[in-house]
């Protein structure tokens, strides 16, 4: 007996301190990280408006994009990696995240938005909460596997502060690493850091949109094969964006190697397409989208220009996300798929809104979370069923290459070979 209550002491002091630990270091890196986001999305309103007010800043983008490639060219070293770059640190990878990251996402991002590129917001900050990570762990002087914790810290930090969605966050750190496994070891700390980040950014007056989803119908037979039949649309559409921007990215790096003159190129498409839709509603954040889905007045092929214009512009290596594009192309789709399955507009909206992110992203998981978060827990069933059944029918890759194929969907063992 007296063993046991040692054995009890002893675990119980482990644990203090392991807490006390994170608490101290999640708290930094919240912080910090929250300042960031709340930087990043104020001055992101702000360039936003200019973007709307100044038509003429459209034609400045290509010249915008080749700037952004000769900084990173000169100066980014590794940091041209982006997201990617920070998955594999939290995976176990060595090599140094710059903090450099930090003023070259930020700018990178803004001058994006600035000139009418289409891309989101989430790159930006899980890119600045990698680096002020990095950066922390060397202060503390954190060991090799304390140091992928902490990166992970980062990434559920930057995720919560920029969407206001600290749950969400949380286990986007953990889920977003490898499709099939969740990395539970670094779950207090990646809520720590989530959470401090996600009050940081309120506290400066940051406030965040949210959207109703409308009335929820009465669960039947026939409606759960309308949703299982919108779920596999949805992670088609998710399988779409991330295939359509490799294959973009791999088109101009084949035919036009120096970054700068892909990014130049890049603009001048996008132009062009602004020019061939009539439209300037797929530039930039494209927030409009998104109230337009809800509220049912959406065009019908939004979705479809909204997809083209966010593969262009990321393909060509311009600066930016991809989550707020992938909210804007779900929602639009389920407004339009709403006529099709005779399904309420907003609830099919709010549930593309979720599918298509789960299906190019792999992280069901975080998507019903965040669905929860955003439109409460009334149509969490709901949530629930689209997300698991895009995540099925969206492939083994999503826009995150390095996130790691521990278990192909569809097998019970992690036997990945061919």
């Amino acid at each position: 007996m007296n063993l046991v209550f040692k054995e009890y002491i002893n675990n119980a002091k482990s644990i203090t301190f392991y807490l006390i630990k994170w608490l101290i270091v999640s708290l930094v890196v919240g912080i910090i990280v929250g300042s960031l986001s709340a930087f990043f999305l104020v001055s992101l309103d702000f360039v936003t408006i200019k973007q709307t007010d100044y038509r003429w800043l459209l034609f400045l983008l290509p010249f915008g994009g080749a700037f952004i490639s000769f900084l990173y060219k000169r100066f980014g070293n590794n940091a041209i990696k982006g997201n990617n770059l920070i998955i594999e640190q939290a995976n176990g990878e060595e090599e140094n995240i710059p903090l450099r990251l930090v003023p070259l996402t930020l700018f990178g991002t803004l001058v994006t938005h600035l000139f009418g590129g289409s891309a989101g917001r989430e790159g930006t900050a899980v890119q600045m909460g990698g680096a002020v990570a990095e950066f922390t762990g060397k202060i503390f002087k954190l060991n090799k596997f304390d140091r992928k914790i902490i990166i992970i810290c980062g990434i559920s930090a930057g995720f919560s502060s920029v969407f206001g969605t600290p749950l969400a966050g949380t286990i986007f750190g953990l889920e977003v690493l490898s499709l099939g496994l969740i990395k539970h070891d670094a779950l207090v700390p990646s809520f720590l850091s989530a959470f401090f980040a996600n009050i940081v950014t309120l506290s400066y007056g940051v406030n965040h949109t949210h959207y109703s989803i409308g009335v929820i119908p009465e669960l039947n037979s026939i409606l759960v094969i309308k949703l299982i039949t919108a779920g596999i649309a949805f992670g088609i559409v998710g399988l779409a964006l991330s295939r359509s921007i490799i294959i973009i990215k791999k088109f101009y790096i084949k035919w036009m190697p120096d970054p700068v003159i892909r990014s130049f190129v890049g603009g001048i498409v996008i132009i062009l397409l602004a020019f061939l839709v009539g439209t300037r509603d797929y530039l930039g954040l494209s927030l409009p989208l998104l109230q337009q889905a809800f509220a049912g007045t959406s065009e019908v092929f939004a979705f479809l220009w909204k997809l083209v214009f966010t593969a262009f512009t990321l393909g060509a290596g311009f600066q930016g996300g991809e989550v707020t594009p992938l909210f804007e192309i779900g929602a639009t789709f389920g407004s339009t798929l709403s006529t099709v399955l005779m399904l309420p507009t907003a609830f099919l909206a709010a549930l593309g809104f979720i599918g298509v992110f789960t299906g190019a992203t792999n992280t069901p998981i975080t998507c019903f979370i965040m669905g929860v978060e955003l439109f409460g827990s009334e149509g969490a069933v709901y949530i629930f069923l689209i997300c698991v059944i895009s995540y099925l029918f969206s492939g083994n890759s999503g826009i995150y290459s390095s996130q790691i194929i521990s278990i192909k969907k569809g097998t019970f063992t992690n036997d990945n070979g061919p």
